[in-house]
């Protein structure tokens, strides 16, 4: 009965060459599946796909054939095909405890390298979290915050998540806030306010900057600064239009009040 269970045994009895032949397959395997994954890079990067797609796609070629080579290395030690048979069930065990979120990672990076609602060095938003777009994997999508700290967002969660991208189109509005008195002339206030965006070089001329009240808070009458300016300029501008209303107003005596509580005390 042993010689029976011996028989049907997949693995073979490992010796010193077996064990080099496998390291000569892994280190061959290796720098063949690294020059295919470079050439393939090379080849894409001659279209006009995208750079995303471009990336998407080499890696995705990558992990393929680093799997080809871990199975070669595999069959210098075990039967091909009890390799097979082996992964075959551990792709069924798998498939029954989640690798349906794999799939459906694997299926979503591809749907954002092909329709593309975010691309590489695009600053987004997505499903709470800010930051540019540094690698859309196989798996996740990476952001690199302003702070310069790394986000990983599960690509499922990128594709069923509404995406804010905030650099995608040529040109933004710049909004800034400011409050003044009740007793200010809000004609001069809102006049001051025009001044100080036209003297902006960075602001454009067309869509034409503006000035709204936006409400009529308890302590103060809100104003809000629209000025139109290209995307890459858009911090620089909100910086500059915020520091220049505040010293703008103070020289010209236009009071930026700021809530107070008065307390009233009395004696018994």
């Amino acid at each position: 009965m042993a010689n029976g269970l011996d028989q049907t045994l997949p693995y073979t009895d490992i010796s010193l060459s077996d064990i080099l032949f496998a390291i000569i397959i892994l280190i061959i395997g290796y720098l063949v599946a690294r020059m295919l994954t470079g050439l393939f890079s090379k080849g894409l990067k001659k279209t006009k796909l995208p750079e995303l797609v471009v990336e998407f796609l080499t890696r995705f070629l990558s992990s393929l054939l680093y799997v080809i080579v871990i199975l070669a290395v595999l069959s210098v030690f075990v039967n091909m095909s009890a390799v097979v048979l082996g992964l075959s069930a551990v792709i069924g065990l798998i498939l029954g405890f989640g690798m349906q979120d794999t799939l459906t990672n694997i299926g979503a990076g591809l749907w954002i390298a092909a329709l593309r609602p975010i691309d590489k060095n695009e600053y987004v938003e997505v499903n709470g979290s800010s930051g540019t777009v540094s690698a859309v994997g196989i798996m996740a999508t990476e952001l690199l915050t302003p702070d310069n700290k790394i986000i990983t967002i599960p690509n499922s969660l990128v594709w069923g998540s509404p995406i804010v991208n905030a650099t995608r189109m040529p040109t933004r509005r710049v909004d800034v806030n400011v409050g003044i008195s009740y007793s200010t002339d809000l004609d001069r206030a809102i006049e001051i306010a025009l001044y100080v965006m036209k003297g902006n070089q960075s602001v454009l001329n067309e869509p034409a900057p503006a000035v709204v009240t936006t409400e009529l808070a308890d302590s103060s009458v809100n104003l809000q600064l629209r000025a139109w300016v290209k995307t890459a300029d858009y911090w620089a501008v909100k910086g500059d239009l915020t520091n220049n209303i505040f010293k703008t107003y103070n020289e010209q005596g236009i009071e930026i009040p700021f809530p107070q509580l008065d307390v009233h005390l009395t004696k018994e």
